[in-house]
């Protein structure tokens, strides 16, 4: 996938929305003052660089200059970014690939998990503040319901698929068939050293 001008427009309008309207992030903006991240998604064709000065933030597809920090990953992993407390374990576990000063990917990890992504905040100049507020919540009560739904329906799948259907062995099922694998691999080894000792008679 190639960006577009519309597409790197587009991203650095929304970041510079969440990131740059709040005052009370702005000791956090003044850390990436002047530092640039370039993000390199395995699906898009050319990297994302984030270009962070004190007024803005500008999102650009090329960039000829030097990058402070450098992150290889997936798209996926993306919105894993906002939460700080998981970035160790992405790098560990290879999902991050990080090359140069790691403290920048670390300082815009803790920007995004610090501004607060409240719809109606968005909404509100166009429908107005009671509205947008309105909307908000609905919104967020119809994701918390979906999940507990979706939970729900995922505990009955499991025990139907485990207790009514058969189809899938229970936990103690599982756990007495791995100690019966066990015992005949045993029995199996104990049989070979035998007849290892018959045939050397």
């Amino acid at each position: 996938m190639t960006l577009t001008p519309l597409i790197t427009a587009g991203l650095e309008t929304a970041l510079n929305r969440i990131l740059y309207r709040d005052r009370s992030l702005k000791s956090a903006r003044q850390r990436l003052n002047g530092k640039v991240l370039t993000l390199r998604l395995q699906e898009l064709s050319q990297p994302l660089v984030l270009v962070f000065s004190e007024q803005q933030l500008d999102v650009l597809s090329d960039w000829q200059d030097k990058s402070d920090c450098i992150v290889n990953m997936r798209l996926a992993t993306l919105p894993k970014l906002r939460d700080r407390q998981q970035l160790t374990g992405l790098i560990r576990s290879g999902e991050l690939e990080v090359e140069g000063d790691l403290q920048v990917v670390q300082q815009f990890s803790a920007l995004m998990d610090l501004a607060e992504l409240d719809p109606a905040e968005y909404f509100a100049p166009w429908i107005g503040d009671i509205a947008a507020q309105s909307i908000s919540q609905a919104a967020q009560r119809a994701v918390r319901f979906l999940r507990s739904d979706f939970q729900r329906k995922q505990g009955y799948l499991g025990q139907a698929l485990t207790e009514e259907w058969r189809v899938a062995p229970g936990a103690l099922e599982l756990a007495w068939f791995c100690e019966e694998v066990d015992a005949m691999d045993r029995s199996l080894d104990a049989l070979m050293t035998r007849l290892a000792q018959l045939e050397a008679k």
